[in-house]
């Protein structure tokens, strides 16, 4: 293969991205808890402009996972790597499952853990338009059995607050400041060059779910990318793998 064609070395795939335990890790670890919890990542593989990978969502939420994993006592899972991306369907290279599906997966997944004693189970979502994940977790409680979505909204906004992002929540949509931050501090070998000169504000979305994202980016960036740095993405992470503190007191509670 040759010419144009040809993939550059620099932008080759990520090798590290899943856990390497044994059977006897697992057995080990679970060995010293009362209560065992597996950590799912969930991410996307959909454009995110032309300076981030498709697979953005899953770096960022295998980032999440990883930290969480090297504070606290959990069973790492490999990720799910196509999700609900139909927003993003104008772009080339975005695959996505209908939401049946990715509930379908999540709930297959659940039911597979309990059967080898693993009863509680924290989806890191690192997309937005996985709306269907919440609703696996209300209707999995509903049943009794203990289930977590991470990070919420409260959470990026401490590690937001904590690391220095000055864009917002709102503005900061896909592809800005704080992805960019995450992918600098994990991945820096994978941006593409422009990131900063790509900052594209779109505060009123509200048709979003009708119109999909082309209806208010071209370049399928929104936020403001030329503010990230990979020290902002440390602490980013930083912050969210002691968020997730909370939530693994209450999951493990007798109450």
């Amino acid at each position: 293969m040759g010419g144009s064609h040809k993939r550059s070395a620099a932008y080759g795939p990520v090798h590290g991205l899943l856990p390497a335990d044994t059977t006897e890790d697992v057995r080990m670890r679970g060995a010293g808890v009362s209560q065992r919890i597996a950590v799912l990542p969930v991410g996307s593989f959909e454009q995110h402009g032309p300076y981030l990978p498709l697979a953005t969502d899953t770096l960022v939420a295998c980032a999440i996972a990883r930290e969480i994993a090297g504070t606290h006592p959990v069973h790492l899972l490999p990720p799910v790597t196509i999700s609900c991306s139909h927003e993003h369907a104008a772009w080339p290279g975005t695959v996505s499952l209908s939401s049946t599906t990715l509930h379908a997966v999540i709930r297959d997944i659940a039911d597979s853990l309990r059967r080898s004693g693993v009863d509680i189970l924290v989806l890191v979502n690192g997309h937005g338009g996985n709306y269907v994940l919440g609703n696996a977790v209300q209707e999995a409680s509903a049943r009794g059995e203990r289930m977590a979505l991470y990070p919420a909204a409260e959470d990026w906004e401490t590690a937001r607050e904590e690391a220095g992002v000055v864009t917002s929540l709102l503005t900061d949509m896909h592809a800005g400041e704080i992805e960019t931050s995450i992918l600098l501090h994990t991945h820096p070998e994978l941006l593409r060059p422009g990131f900063e000169t790509s900052d594209h504000v779109a505060d009123d979305r509200r048709h979003l779910l009708t119109l999909g994202m082309s209806a208010y980016t071209d370049s399928g960036v929104i936020g403001r990318p030329s503010l990230a740095s990979a020290e902002k993405g440390k602490q980013l992470l930083a912050s969210l793998a002691e968020s997730f503190g909370t939530y693994f007191s209450l999951l493990t509670s007798d109450s």
